[in-house]
């Protein structure tokens, strides 16, 4: 990454933990895809029921690999025959990993799901909530926020799960009401009730969509 833009990030990233902080969120500044990884799995004893959404950010930074092959009790819902029981037991895990499809650079999340169990994990259940947010995804209000959810993470995820929506073939959110919408359910997380709920690291590195 060029040495004006890794700056530019790692100053960002200190407002943006200011925010989430003043949001009852706790925020941490990982300068690589290997201090992440280690920042995460200090947040996740040993023994904790781990599940997820479908956070790629988790998967790049290695954390996926990790938990399956560690100590954790990893809830892999890709293993399970019945999907909507590994979606459920999410509800009663210890740790939820996720990442968001854009937020503020005051600390507001800002997530869109189709199925909702991720955006429903995220808003009650889970003991902990483990975020993983490549820089790229840091905007710099609510609107631009909702912007980048639903006009480059929706369609660039319709496209990659096959789905025949407008914006999988035009590249931009058309508000369509489609059958295979991902759009369904819009989450935006702007305090947390729960002192030590949330956790996001902010990685200066593109990850995720």
């Amino acid at each position: 990454m060029n040495e004006i833009i890794f700056r530019r990030n790692e100053l960002l990233a200190q407002k943006t933990i200011k925010g989430l902080a003043s949001r009852n969120m706790d925020g941490y500044y990982a300068a690589s895809r290997e201090e992440a990884l280690s920042m995460a799995l200090s947040l996740i004893p040993e023994g904790s029921t781990v599940t997820m959404g479908g956070a790629t950010s988790a998967h790049e930074i290695g954390l996926v690999d990790k938990l399956k092959n560690g100590p954790y009790n990893f809830i892999d819902r890709n293993a399970y025959e019945d999907k909507r029981a590994a979606m459920l037991a999410a509800y009663d895990a210890d740790v939820f990993l996720a990442s968001v499809n854009a937020m503020t650079d005051d600390g507001i999340l800002v997530n869109i799901d189709g199925n909702s169990n991720r955006v429903s994990a995220i808003a009650q259940g889970p003991k902990k909530v483990v975020f993983i947010v490549g820089m790229n995804k840091v905007c710099g209000d609510l609107d631009g926020a909702m912007k980048r959810a639903r006009n480059v993470a929706a369609p660039i995820n319709a496209q990659r799960f096959g789905l025949d929506t407008p914006c999988a073939k035009t590249g931009k959110c058309m508000d369509c009401k489609s059958p295979d919408t991902i759009c369904c359910q819009f989450l935006i997380t702007r305090f947390s009730r729960h002192a030590g709920r949330i956790h996001v690291i902010l990685v200066n590195d593109s990850l995720g969509f």
